[in-house]
């Protein structure tokens, strides 16, 4: 392959929408030291300037407290207060690695819940994600909220923060019960609430999965004056394939997903095993139900036999297998929907404040360089049609299912749980060091078997190049290269940043050198970190007349960023 880039190629603004934000995992975790380690380092070697994190409300923060739960004698439920001083501790320590908190209001107290006891499932830190059993009380709650926020921090600063209402409000077995009516109702609530405090706070939603409602809450917001400062959604390319549902199609509340491309809709094992982690029990009434949830639950137990090394992660990946690893699914589902969404969002700012290549956590491939790739190809991809975006997220530090005891067990993160950078912070680490001004060089660039991109800095060319696939196939042969920039004069050195398999690959190491050990210490951390570190090598090329060329070779996800001075 030749990619051929001429020196009177046209430029335009490079929009590094994701250095607008990360994500992160609860609120709880924001308050330890190894946390806010792992944010300064992205804060300050990717540029990101927001951090988005669930769960500020959670019980764990302790800001609702009542005596009855201590000391349960009569007349004790009357004596409650309500403290946030551990929602400031997590905002300190946002604050001091540099960065700004983008604000998810989640989940429900305890005290203003509706159900008392509804916590989504799986959820390792047991959030309440019912709706608020009085929404003047759960208004008040807000307002003492913001107020806590501006005494402590300033309004001249809090007004630089963003306020999202809740997560992902779509999955009601998961984040919320109200369903869509009932989330804009809270919306309602909230949005007011806060801006009756300080009407110049940004708010906005509706943090929706699979880019879902967000032209339907827009028209609700305009046609009831309900206020409204920015739209928001995610996206993963591992979800179940979802389009856009108000897009040409129904508004019914409940909508079926489309499976990806090749697959049936997911009746198999895993929508029994979801069945079974959700505690569903038949009521003997559909005789034919019950012998399919029998007949799949036996499944269940004889592929759980079957596994060698029992572990919590080896059972959770044989609940829940990556079909990404066996199945192409689309890669450009983002974009897709991110141009549709665009359209819906009018002219309000729009924010992807999730997104990413696999929606399965403890997925092997989170850990690869097939994540890499992904994350270089829709960052480029979606940048016409997004004003800022949030990457889920930054560290293993995240206990969403379970803390995992060993180092590389498929989490989200840019970094792993003792700060080892993966191949997904390199990634993010060239593209934090592409110029300001991107290169046209057409809509196909992006979109062949190998991509391409180049932006201009001052005395400096960066090209990325990068073989982006969803289905991983190590036995393909590596594709050749060959790389022609025209320039207006002889370059010096040139150099190359790869992240392939010997390259930015942590994983390799910790299982080759260190036997995939759990209790690392600090000195084969660093160890780890320092043979599969990303280092900009001196590379061969020629100059001849006004052109440099030079040659690299990209295995399926390879990723390398070309360094050409000029």
């Amino acid at each position: 392959m030749e990619i051929f880039i001429p020196k009177g190629a046209s430029s335009y603004q490079n929009k590094k929408h994701w250095q607008f934000c990360v994500g992160s995992g609860h609120a709880l975790l924001a308050l330890r030291t190894d946390y806010t380690r792992q944010l300064r380092k992205v804060h300050d070697e990717l540029g990101i300037e927001y951090v988005r994190f669930h769960g500020i409300f959670n019980d764990d923060m302790s800001t609702m407290n009542n005596l009855d739960e201590m000391l349960p004698f009569p007349g004790t439920e009357a004596f409650g207060e309500v403290n946030f001083r551990a929602c400031g501790v997590a905002y300190d320590n946002v604050l001091s690695a540099g960065m700004k908190p983008f604000v998810e209001l989640s989940f429900m107290p305890r005290a203003l819940a509706e159900k008392k006891e509804q916590a989504g499932f799986n959820i390792y830190y047991r959030p309440n994600i019912s709706m608020p059993a009085d929404f003047e009380a759960w208004k008040e709650y807000l307002k003492s909220f913001i107020r806590f926020l501006e005494h402590r921090y300033g309004a001249k600063e809090v007004r630089t923060w963003y306020f999202e209402v809740w997560n992902e409000p779509d999955l009601g077995e998961t984040f919320f019960t109200g369903g869509k009516s009932g989330y804009f109702e809270l919306y309602q609530a909230s949005a007011q609430a806060i801006k009756e405090v300080d009407p110049n706070l940004r708010v906005g939603g509706p943090a929706t999965s699979g880019s879902k409602w967000v032209r339907q809450f827009r028209e609700l917001c305009e046609e009831q004056d309900v206020p409204l400062d920015f739209l928001s959604t995610h996206q993963y390319a591992g979800d179940p394939i979802a389009g856009v549902e108000d897009e040409g199609g129904p508004d019914d509340e409940v909508e079926e997903l489309a499976a990806p491309e090749g697959e049936e809709n997911p009746q198999g094992s895993d929508a029994a095993a979801a069945a079974a982690r959700r505690g569903e029990q038949t009521d003997g009434e559909n005789e034919t139900e019950s012998a399919f949830t029998a007949e799949k639950m036996q499944f269940i137990s004889q592929m759980l036999a079957r596994v060698e090394k029992k572990t919590f992660l080896s059972g959770m990946r044989a609940l829940l297998e990556d079909k990404s690893e066996t199945t192409d699914i689309p890669a450009d589902i983002f974009e897709k929907n991110a141009r549709i969404v665009r359209g819906q969002a009018g002219e309000y700012p729009l924010f992807y404040t999730e997104w990413g290549s696999n929606a399965i956590f403890s997925a092997a491939p989170n850990d690869t360089r097939k994540t890499a790739a992904y994350l270089v190809k829709t960052a480029l991809d979606v940048a016409d049609y997004v004003d800022g975006s949030s990457v889920w997220c930054f560290s293993d530090l995240f206990e969403e299912w379970h803390p995992f005891v060993e180092p590389f067990h498929g989490g989200f993160g840019l970094l792993n749980q003792d700060g080892i950078p993966k191949p997904s912070y390199y990634a993010m680490k060239m593209l934090a060091a592409c110029g300001s001004q991107r290169m046209e060089l057409g809509e196909l660039a992006t979109k062949g078997e190998v991509g391409y991109a180049a932006f201009r800095s001052a005395g400096e060319i960066q090209v990325l190049l990068f073989r982006q696939k969803m289905k991983n196939d190590d036995l393909a042969p590596k594709e050749r290269v060959a790389l022609k920039v025209e320039l207006d004069a002889t370059p010096g050195a040139v150099t190359v940043e790869r992240i392939d398999e010997l390259h930015g690959n942590p994983l390799r190491v910790w299982q080759e050198e260190y036997e995939s050990r759990n209790d690392l210490n600090r000195e084969e951390v660093e160890g780890i970190i320092e043979k599969s570190k990303v280092e900009a090598v001196c590379w061969q090329y020629t100059f001849c007349k006004g052109v440099l060329e030079t040659e690299v070779e990209l295995g399926i996800n390879d990723v390398c960023c070309v360094h050409i001075p000029c």
